[in-house]
């Protein structure tokens, strides 16, 4: 085969599909790839379904798993579950270690090892070991995860601290501004007028900014010599009324 390509040299095959419980499927993850894990056994009976079972051997019940080492069913009946017409196919994959002498490195294998024609579901017989399996799930599975735990000396790793650095920043900037005062309303009024010879239209963030007094006080005195827009291109924007707009020339005129 070529690096890169598909093995399908047995993609002709027949192969099962099962699904095994947890506790198996640990056991045979740490069986050798040479030790015998089981046997499958399929008796045939005239008139009924074929009745399907699978028999763990010795060693792989001897081994050890690396998170739990509890006793488990030897013998299982492989039921039949529904399996649609679609083609379903086992892959493997052979991954090639790294030559240092190659001028090209080869790519990993992949093969096809066989057509999916049966799935199938192992379920434990109801023997005694699994029994006691099954009562061992119980009881860990009823285990709080948190559990109140009594301590002989104050535990100093975990005492809460009474304020976070953003929150005492942040207390400090505002000690530090104090509150906006508020000025005399000509002062206030005549900072406005001021303001719009610039510009025309002006949102009320800016004019915090501009005049630096409170939202709620200057809004009072906008609502006096200005209009609010709620339309569009000037929506939430604060313009002079038009009485106000030219103030300059009618001073001028009452002072000629």
């Amino acid at each position: 085969m070529s690096g890169g390509s598909l093995d399908m040299s047995k993609a002709g095959n027949a192969i099962w599909l099962v699904k095994v419980p947890k506790y198996v499927a640990d056991k045979w993850d740490n069986a050798p790839g040479s030790l015998d894990v089981g046997k499958i056994k399929v008796t045939n009976t005239p008139g009924k379904r074929p009745d399907i079972s699978l028999h763990l051997s010795e060693a792989v019940l001897c081994l050890e798993g690396e998170k739990n080492n509890e006793p488990i069913p030897k013998s299982f009946k492989l039921d039949v579950s529904h399996f649609s017409s679609q083609t379903m196919v086992a892959l493997s994959e052979h991954r090639m270690p790294y030559n240092p002498d190659a001028v090209v490195q080869e790519t990993d294998r992949l093969a096809i090892l066989g057509k999916i024609s049966q799935k199938l579901e192992c379920r434990p017989i109801g023997d005694q070991v699994y029994m006691d399996l099954k009562k061992q799930a119980i009881r860990k599975a009823h285990i709080p995860t948190r559990q109140v735990q009594k301590l002989d000396k104050v535990v100093q790793n975990f005492k809460p601290i009474s304020d976070h650095k953003h929150n005492i920043e942040y207390n400090e900037k505002k000690k530090s501004e104090g509150k906006k005062a508020r000025d005399d309303k000509d002062a206030v009024m005549a900072m406005l007028f001021k303001a719009f010879e610039k510009h025309q239209y002006y949102n009320i963030k800016d004019l915090v900014t501009l005049t630096k007094q409170p939202v709620v006080y200057l809004k009072e005195i906008l609502k006096e010599v200005c209009n609010y827009n709620l339309k569009h291109p000037h929506k939430n924007m604060w313009e002079l009324k038009p009485e106000y707009r030219h103030y300059k020339e009618q001073e001028d005129t009452e002072t000629n």
